[in-house]
């Protein structure tokens, strides 16, 4: 391979995170790009990130598709050097499908030891003024060009070209330079392409209502609507869509089988993690229902001073979770196992709260880093930021994966209590269900109160039931008796 083509490597970008899922590239082949331009955003296990690059000159080739799970530590993008003959319109031209690609750069094999010592020292031009390796964030200093469109690609008369993109409304994703067997002036975004394919639309059949014959995200929905759209043709070594053989008849069942859908990104971590908690933990739980008349009160209090101001319910809370886990550490730790088999739980000098956030990627558990130093206003503004980022799917690793405690507030969904999972690898999770008007005896007599219910799960190897008791029934009483509590907090 030549001197002048450098191959960056899809990058671990959360700790020990082994693959990821391509959703979108953001350049395309011929683009010329610059030092810490986001290159493609990728899905991993926990979260939605944008890869950008290390290094500038002429997209050469992009090694996967949209849809594609990539392996780290793989070619990514191969770029060739500014000024440099493999940067040329010529050589960046795609090549067709069936066609074979001589170059080693295809293959993934780097010929060139600079190359490969290049790829290893990412980390290295990272510090040099690439400083937004994991999560996309920009550095001062660093480079401001935005994301390219594919540029009509110059060269023999017999080359295949991609016409210039126009500019469309932002629910249209960038547009990838990608030749479509049989229409040539037909370039389609990643998405748009992964959503003809897993429906079943031949795109050779769809007239693109977009410039130059642009094959657009609602040409595809419209033949999707169809009552017959057109059918995709086979292709040797691809994948059918995930519900190819909707319909087939199950053997076990006897009933047609409706859809397929494959398990990744968070949903497949989710998986692996909820599997290998039940496997590796014995987990206890207990149980208390609280009257939380007074917290409800204080609240309303509260709000008619700072109507704009008062932090909501589960901040409180999270504040008499922190104060109690510093009365009860134990259940602020982790177990571990080292490879000889021997054991030891690990404490630590602080607190990071994770709390369980519904998104439309599935179940993410961001965490509030160092909650313990935090009072229930500052926690009221981290938990709703973090959710916000969560749902964007913008969560970085780091406030998706350094939890040490989970607050679960399973009431939002309208049930009382939940036999939760423990979050590996931390120890214990407490969940708060809805709060409801239940007959309570107050002072002797009947009434009627706010009553939730709290539920601890906990690894019954770290502490016994005295523990796990004594931390709930303090999460409790300081719910029952929020005045007091925050006094002394």
């Amino acid at each position: 391979m030549s001197s002048d083509m450098q191959v960056f490597k899809l990058p671990d970008l959360g700790e020990g995170l082994t693959e990821a899922e391509l959703v979108n590239w953001l350049v395309a082949v011929g683009d010329e790009i610059v030092v810490d331009q986001p290159i493609a955003e990728v899905e991993t296990a926990k979260s939605m990130v944008e890869v950008p690059s290390p290094y500038a000159g002429t997209v050469a080739e992009l090694h996967g598709e949209a849809g594609q799970t990539l392996d780290v530590g793989k070619p990514l993008i191969s770029i060739a050097r500014a000024g440099s003959s493999a940067g040329s319109p010529a050589a960046a031209a795609p090549v067709p499908a069936g066609s074979v690609d001589p170059s080693p750069v295809s293959s993934g094999l780097d010929a060139s030891p600079a190359v490969e010592a290049a790829a290893e020292t990412y980390r290295t031009e990272e510090k040099a003024g690439s400083g937004n390796v994991l999560i996309g964030y920009g550095t001062p200093g660093g480079a401001t060009g935005g994301r390219t469109r594919p540029r009509k690609a110059s060269g023999s008369p017999d080359s295949v070209s991609a016409p210039v993109a126009v500019a469309e409304p932002v629910m249209e994703p960038a547009v990838a330079g990608t030749r479509i067997p049989g229409k040539l002036s037909a370039v389609i975004s990643p998405l748009v392409r992964k959503m003809a394919r897993d429906h079943g639309v031949c795109l050779d059949a769809i007239e693109g209502s977009g410039a130059s014959g642009l094959i657009m995200r609602k040409d595809v929905e419209a033949a999707i609507s169809a009552p017959e759209a057109p059918a995709a043709p086979s292709v040797p070594g691809v994948a059918a869509p995930a519900s190819a053989d909707a319909g087939a008849v199950d053997s076990r069942t006897g009933l047609a089988v409706s859809a397929r859908t494959p398990v990744r990104g968070v949903r497949k971590a989710v998986a692996a993690n909820m599997t290998r908690s039940r496997s590796e933990i014995p987990e206890a739980t207990v149980w208390v229902d609280v009257d939380a008349t007074a917290l409800l009160e204080m609240r309303a209090e509260l709000k008619k001073r700072a109507p704009h101001d008062t932090p909501g319910l589960l901040a409180f809370i999270a504040r008499f979770v922190t104060a109690g886990l510093k009365k009860y550490p134990a259940l602020n730790t982790r177990f571990e196992t080292a490879s000889d088999g021997s054991q030891e739980i690990v404490g630590f000098d602080g607190i990071n709260l994770g709390f369980a956030a519904q998104t439309d990627r599935g179940l993410v558990v961001p965490s509030v880093r160092n909650a313990h130093e935090l009072s229930a206003r500052e926690l009221d503004a981290e938990i709703r930021r973090l959710t916000a980022v969560a749902r964007e799917g913008k969560a970085t690793p780091t406030e998706l994966g350094s939890g040490t405690f989970t607050l679960n507030n399973y009431g939002v969904f309208g049930v009382d209590g939940s036999a939760a999972i423990i979050n590996y690898p931390e120890v214990a999770m407490l969940g708060v269900g809805r709060i409801i008007d239940k007959p309570w005896v107050v002072n002797g007599e009947l009434a009627v109160r706010k009553v939730t219910e709290l539920t601890l799960a906990f690894d019954h190897r770290v502490c016994d039931g005295e523990t796990a008791a004594g931390f709930l029934r303090y999460v409790a009483d300081a719910i029952e008796n929020p005045g007091g509590a925050l006094a002394d907090m």
